[in-house]
């Protein structure tokens, strides 16, 4: 390799990774760079480019923590996140939608009907749904992975004010795929702007804000896992996501309720909102 030019650089890079034992890794290796070194070519990458490049992602892994993934915002922003989400989507199954950056495994595991509202102001919403497969059959054995912001618009990890794992809870499914609990209605927020993530919004003069949104994470053996999202429907930026998450499937209504023996069954006010959530999830390939 000491005679490299720029004719056979690229193909001299990629062969140097062909001893990945991994099939599917040599090649994601191999395409990235190939896609990589002809990005570079064809914008005529400079120097000083190039460092700000770096620079960008040593200011992104700065800012990140166990808590907080500039990485995952930064690929929500750009769609790269919401184009894995459709490629992975299944025929008949509930479509995937983004991860966002305050994910944080091992939230509290809750009984299934349980109260998340606790003393977070807000108005009061029972969720209930039922998982099954595409083919309608109950997944006995589902667990559902929720969280989502205050009534302020933000997540606790970002606000000092709220107790850890504020509206956050893993549940277990009934027998017969059935679930539900009562939260509190979200708001649309600005995804963080005080890192490097911000400067590319500002620079491109894009808007930062999110329609109102639950988040879930539903499992069953033998089955795909379903990362996504349910949106308010009466949100004004249900129509301009920052970053690219809503599907016309995932948007429900927000309908008034009033049932008095749910009301009481759930710690719920007299006047509630209910949204309906069925959850579909393919087999593993």
């Amino acid at each position: 390799m000491k005679n490299i030019t720029r004719d056979n650089l690229t193909d001299t890079v990629k062969s140097s990774f062909a001893q990945i034992d991994d099939e599917r890794q040599r090649h994601l290796v191999n395409r990235l760079v190939h896609h990589l070194h002809a990005f570079a070519t064809e914008t005529g990458l400079s120097h000083d480019e190039w460092r700000e490049g770096i620079a960008f992602l040593h200011r992104m892994a700065e800012i990140s923590s166990p808590s907080r993934s500039e990485f995952t915002l930064l690929s929500d922003v750009l769609g790269l996140s919401s184009l894995v989400d459709l490629l992975a989507a299944r025929p008949g199954a509930t479509e995937g939608s983004v991860l966002g950056p305050f994910h944080t495994r091992g939230s509290p595991w809750v009984d299934n009907g349980s109260n998340l509202i606790r003393d977070n102001a807000g108005e009061p919403v029972l969720i209930q749904g039922r998982v099954t497969d595409i083919d309608g059959q109950p997944l006995a054995n589902a667990t559902i992975d929720f969280w989502q912001n205050a009534d302020n618009g933000m997540y606790w990890q970002i606000d000092d004010s709220q107790p850890q794992d504020n509206l956050r809870c893993q549940i277990k499914v009934q027998a017969d795929g059935c679930f539900e609990l009562a939260t509190i209605r979200p708001r649309p927020y600005l995804v963080p702007t005080d890192g490097p993530v911000g400067e590319l919004l500002r620079v491109s003069r894009r808007d930062a804000w999110r329609p109102a949104h639950f988040h879930i994470i539903v499992e069953a053996p033998g089955h795909r896992s379903l990362i996504t999202e349910v949106f308010d429907e009466a949100d004004p930026w249900v129509d301009k996501d920052a970053v690219f998450g809503v599907r016309a499937s995932l948007v429900r209504p927000f309908t008034p309720a009033s049932d008095a023996a749910t009301a009481q069954r759930m710690g719920l006010p007299a006047n509630y909102l209910s949204v309906d959530l069925p959850i579909r999830l393919a087999r593993e390939d």
